[in-house]
């Protein structure tokens, strides 16, 4: 009988696919992307209510992506600014490495610069919160099988589902965040078709970011990121802000009016 031991997973995992050795990150990342926006067509589709004319609607994932991409680096650059530093003449080490609060962060702010250039007062991030769950899920196993060269592994433990990359059994931080996604994911299906509950428009978007920044906050305690900033790292500090942001919003929209024009909250 074989033991697990007897065949321990070497990490980065790569695909093989007919003779050749595939990186697990871009894959995975490419499933994620291209099924992602597959499910935020299909919800488009599902809802036209809730969707903004197709012009409009591309000029706003041109915001998300242009967004997107410097909000992952900016925060990338200070989250790891020793590392950054220490290889400051490597144009490799300036041009690698992403976070996805970043990403997250630096999306919402180009929508909504793109929503004000177009004159669009309404939330349009409803239909982005499931393909965004499901992106992230699948582009966490890419960072799973990729190990400790991505560097979103947890601290050294003996918990007995610990894993070992390849220096010793580490928290699988990137399996954690999987299991809270989909959790999340389905919670907020749940509390949508609940009988006791209602959602406006732009509830459940910042529901999901809320989730999401204070599941990060509380997992990087457990990974060895730098933290100069009174214990915290940049990224726990980005994460405060944003689900600050998020839950004045909720408590406290200023776009979801009545035709009244009383403001009401966004989950009732």
């Amino acid at each position: 009988m074989l033991r697990p031991d007897d065949h321990p997973m070497t990490f980065p995992h790569y695909f093989q696919l007919f003779g050749h050795h595939l990186h697990p990150h871009p894959v995975m990342e490419l499933i994620g992307y291209t099924g992602g926006f597959q499910l935020y067509l299909r919800t488009r589709r599902k809802h036209p209510v809730e969707s903004v004319p197709f012009e409009q609607n591309m000029w706003l994932i041109v915001g998300c992506i242009f967004g997107a991409l410097f909000g992952s680096k900016l925060l990338a650059w200070v989250e790891s600014a020793p590392d950054y530093w220490q290889h400051r003449n490597e144009l490799a080490a300036w041009v690698g490495g992403k976070t996805i609060v970043g990403g997250l962060l630096g999306g919402w702010c180009g929508v909504e610069i793109a929503k004000r250039f177009l004159g669009i007062r309404r939330s349009t991030g409803d239909q982005f919160v499931y393909p965004l769950i499901f992106g992230q899920c699948v582009g966490r196993v890419g960072c799973f099988l990729t190990g400790l060269d991505d560097h979103t592994h947890g601290n050294f433990t003996t918990l007995p589902w610990a894993v070992n990359f390849g220096d010793g059994p580490r928290h699988p931080t990137q399996l954690y965040e999987i299991a809270f996604l989909i959790l999340l994911g389905l919670s907020i299906h749940l509390l949508e078709r609940s009988r006791s509950s209602r959602f406006v428009a732009g509830a459940r978007f910042r529901i999901y970011f809320l989730g999401y920044l204070l599941f990060r906050f509380c997992i990087e305690f457990i990974k060895p990121t730098f933290r100069p900033y009174l214990g915290l790292s940049a990224i726990q500090l980005a994460s405060l802000v944003g689900a600050t942001v998020c839950l004045m919003q909720l408590l406290f929209p200023h776009d979801s009016v009545d035709r009244a024009g009383d403001c009401k909250p966004m989950l009732q």
